[in-house]
């Protein structure tokens, strides 16, 4: 089932409902995705309405990341989303990810142009692949027609690659990466999942700068748990996330 069929069936019964889901990382260990398939499990309790698990840069995780969102979808039995970038990924590599997780029943992506390569400092499209989401969206509706639901990112505080050395978006480069989420809804999008935010009021008015242009589809907030101080600092500074000083103090304790 779609994700987005999911989120209208639980809005028409129930407005009051509560719709969220978990991310999850392919691990780099054996013994880490013993321990992930454990909690998946013990996720599941929570009910949450779909899942997601990343894709790594090039597909360095596909086929890990294929056996997880299989088992996610058709041993855990909760609807799963899977993550496919551009990355270092020519049209062939994606189509294969595609045929798969449409032959074991998912039918669910979150197309993303995805990060540069490790060591690289800007993503460059290679011969065969896509320049960015919007493009892979395209080919997905183009390929698969109606079958997948296809989720997309958006930016409450713009598109990293538009965020200055300030910490913010010019408000040419906001309405320009907004205009761009449209561009990726228009071509086929039905959901999006925002980056992660710690700010509600940068959120509310992201959802409403895009209702304004016409962007009318269900917008999710992305939201990143912190269990590790240093890893919530790694994390923000890599997506460029305002955060607070107030914010940084009181979440040292989980250093």
């Amino acid at each position: 089932m779609k994700v987005i069929e999911k989120i209208r069936a639980a809005a028409a019964a129930d407005p009051d409902r509560v719709v969220f889901s978990f991310e999850f990382f392919p691990p780099k260990t054996e013994d880490g995705v013993d321990n992930l398939f454990e909690r998946m499990d013990r996720m599941v309790a929570h009910n949450p309405s779909f899942c997601d698990i990343t894709w790594g840069a090039g597909g360095s995780t596909a086929d890990l990341t294929l056996e997880i969102a299989n088992k996610m979808q058709n041993m855990v039995c909760v609807e799963t989303m899977m993550h496919l970038t551009c990355t270092n990924m020519p049209v062939e590599k994606i189509d294969h990810a595609l045929q798969t997780i449409k032959s074991n029943g998912l039918q669910n992506v979150l197309a993303l142009r995805g990060d540069p390569p490790h060591g690289q400092d800007k993503f460059v499209q290679i011969e065969g692949g896509f320049a960015c989401a919007r493009d892979l969206v395209k080919h997905i509706r183009a390929k698969y027609g109606d079958y997948f639901g296809i989720t997309v990112a958006g930016y409450p505080e713009a598109h990293p690659d538009v965020i200055g050395s300030d910490g913010l978006a010019t408000p040419e480069g906001y309405q320009n990466d907004l205009a761009y989420l449209k561009s990726k809804v228009d071509a086929g999008a039905d959901l999006i999942v925002t980056q992660l935010f710690y700010d509600t009021d940068i959120f509310l008015k992201f959802v409403n700068d895009c209702r304004q242009i016409g962007i009318t589809c269900p917008i999710v907030p992305g939201i990143m748990p912190i269990n590790n101080y240093k890893g919530f600092l790694r994390m923000t500074g890599f997506c460029k996330t305002k955060v607070s000083k107030c914010c940084c103090i009181d979440y040292r304790p989980f250093s």
